[in-house]
């Protein structure tokens, strides 16, 4: 008898092992795992009854993880103490806190948390129950929760049935059952008992389970929700192979519907916002800016203390709606100084909600200081005399010397649209600084004639609220050309700076190469305002309908999309709603599909906002929050390939 060596045996588990890891999720070594993780045993057993113990364990076939425990698991009825979830292994372990209520179902909704060690495959939607009666509630209700600003459907916020059908109970006490919505907005409660319920969605900031603080996102509905259930039917195809086309069998499977499954509420947060001082700052010697996070109608009130308020020239500059005040400091005695202290007494939202005045000291020193502007003058000053010596060299005799362009301070304007632009537009001048003086007769407007420029009419007009900015108004004609003209020292700022002279070239796209749109809305309601969007989601143009026709001139070949809202208080503005006083946001509508527009078309469009439903409008190309499924597929597709790259790599 031979012995046998230890080689033999070394090389055979080497093989084994090595096929082994090659049969674990790479394609040379076999498909990848997608099988999702099952359960095996469950303690108490899954839809027990009359159960008081508060530690639960589930046991699975293989190792395995909860994702996001904190956002997706949730525990109906709410629990005031969170309960512990952890995982073990093969096993999680629940602890509960609460004291048990008697004769009460409780449910844990793991929705897709629960995943495979491996290849993070989900298990599903799956939830546990247990009942600590002799019966357990097995009612659902179910639907979706979107923005109704813009539809994007809301992941992670909480939504809730009330047994209680009073306004009161929303803001008093906890949700009778609760659920929180996926990726896609949906939202699944379960374990209802028959009866009458009223629903609510929750952004609960403060964990209480109930509508406490006006910055919370909430939605409601005014329908009675009446849980009720019937068998039902679907049709499964199951297929030949993974990679084939050719149908294998055709089940009918049972299954028990339970309704209502399309509710749709629309969240939103109140106008409410809490005023506080957001930030200050002093770019410039000259200027500093306060910045407070919520509009005001109160202007705060300031107290220079090395210098004196009522007579450094301070200039205010404030945006449409007091968030956002910038000063200007005139008097250079003032702005000079190394650091600028006074007081500020403001309005700001206290510790119980309410506006009270508060006044604080603030020291403001600028980013870049005095010495700061000279050495940076200076620098461009020696950067432009060497630039000239050079091309004095260059030239010799050709050689035009150029005006020094810092003795004296200039500033500087950008232009809206930069390019050609559209028979219905007009160009919009934004200066650095706000103005003090225009000087309109030092403008000239022109359009082409042959090779002429004539004279024509024109309006430079200051903007509404909006101390730098000037629109040049004037009649564009399709494919014609423009000019205007202003000499130096046209244009003031408040600091006393002088523009330099304005030469701007304008050209009017030809009418051909644009489109149109005409929308005709089959719609009951009055005053809906259509939007147009871009494949952004950004609003280009907005148009009131008339006689429930919105027309759309002058656009740009491309792909668009459209959006209406309900414009209830004829402000021309989306507006929110208001829980105390029953009031839902303005009703918002998507077209459904993009809408391709080229040169030289005019697209008629009929569209009936209400023919579908409002969780079905919003195209996917322009939808921001993606399902969850969606993107562990994209995020597992995306790490395959980096892995097949670097196999490739490695046999270069």
């Amino acid at each position: 008898m031979h012995k046998l060596t230890p080689y033999p045996i070394i090389t055979v588990c080497i093989l084994i092992l090595l096929a082994a890891c090659a049969s674990i999720g790479s394609p040379e070594g076999g498909g990848w795992d997608i099988t999702p993780p099952k359960i095996v045993k469950c303690h108490p057993e899954n839809m027990a009854t009359n159960n008081k113990a508060k530690r639960l364990t589930l046991t699975f076939d293989e190792y395995i993880v909860i994702e996001n425990a904190s956002e997706k698991v949730v525990v109906s009825p709410p629990q005031k103490e969170m309960p512990e979830i952890r995982t073990n292994g093969k096993k999680i372990h629940v602890t509960l806190y609460d004291t048990l209520r008697p004769n009460t179902t409780y449910t844990i909704d793991f929705a897709d948390a629960i995943v495979d060690n491996n290849e993070n495959n989900p298990m599903g939607n799956f939830t546990y129950s247990f009942s600590t009666g002799g019966q357990i509630d097995t009612m659902q209700v179910a639907g979706t929760l979107l923005e109704a600003e813009d539809l994007e459907p809301i992941k992670g916020m909480l939504v809730g049935l009330y047994s209680d059908l009073s306004d009161t109970a929303f803001t008093t006490r906890p949700f009778t059952r609760v659920s929180r919505t996926d990726g896609s907005g949906r939202f699944s409660i379960k374990g209802v008992a028959p009866g009458k319920y009223r629903i609510y969605a929750l952004q609960d900031m403060d964990g209480n389970f109930l509508f406490s603080q006006k910055a919370e996102k909430i939605a409601f509905d005014s329908v009675i929700v009446e849980p009720h259930a019937s068998p039902d039917s679907r049709m499964d195809t199951l297929w030949a192979d993974l990679d084939s086309t050719r149908i294998d069998t055709i089940k009918t499977i049972h299954f028990t519907h339970f309704y209502p499954d399309n509710i749709i509420l629309r969240g939103f947060t109140e106008g409410y916002q809490e005023l506080h001082l957001l930030k200050t700052e002093r770019p410039l010697p000259d200027m500093f800016t306060l910045y407070f996070t919520a509009p005001s109608d109160t202007i705060p009130t300031l107290k220079g203390l090395n210098f004196d308020f009522e007579d450094c020239g301070l200039v205010m500059e404030r945006s449409a709606h007091n968030d956002t005040l910038t000063y200007w400091i005139t008097d250079t005695l003032v702005s000079n100084k190394d650091t600028l202290s006074f007081s500020m007494t403001y309005l700001d939202t206290d510790t119980t909600g309410q506006l009270a005045y508060r006044t604080d000291t603030l020291d403001l020193v600028p980013k870049i200081t005095r010495k700061r502007q000279r050495e940076q003058l200076q620098q461009k000053i020696e950067k432009w005399e060497d630039q000239q010596k050079k091309a004095r060299r260059r030239q010799k005799e050709n050689y035009k010397p150029t005006p020094n362009p810092f003795l004296r301070e200039e500033f500087n304007y950008k232009v809206q649209p930069a390019g050609s632009i559209a028979p219905m537009q007009n160009i919009l001048f934004t200066f650095d600084e706000p103005i003090a003086s225009v000087d309109t007769a030092a403008f000239r407007f022109y359009k082409q004639k042959d090779t002429l420029w004539v004279e024509e009419p024109y309006l430079f007009l200051p903007q509404e609220n909006d101390m730098r900015s000037y629109m040049l108004y004037a009649e564009w004609h399709p494919g014609e050309k423009y000019r205007l003209e202003a000499d130096s020292n046209a244009v003031v700022s408040i600091l006393g700076k002088m523009s330099a002279p304005i030469k701007k070239e304008i050209s009017a796209t030809p009418e051909e190469e644009f489109s149109s749109l005409f929308v005709q809305l089959i719609l009951p309601d009055t005053g809906a305002v259509v939007q147009l969007l871009n494949n952004t989601g950004k609003v280009i143009r907005s148009v009131r309908a008339v006689n429930n026709r919105a027309d759309f001139f002058y656009l740009n070949p491309g792909d668009y999309y459209l959006r209406l809202f309900l414009d209830r208080n004829g402000d021309g503005l989306w507006t929110t709603g208001c829980y105390e006083d029953g009031l839902q946001p303005e009703e918002v509508f998507y077209f459904p599909k993009p809408l391709t527009l080229r040169a030289r078309w005019e697209v008629e469009q009929d569209w009936e906002p209400r023919s579908i439903p409002l969780n079905k409008q919003k195209p996917a190309a322009i939808t921001k929050q993606k399902p969850d499924s969606e993107k562990r597929i994209k995020r597992l597709e995306a790490q395959r390939e980096y892995e097949r790259e670097q196999r490739n790599r490695k046999r270069r």
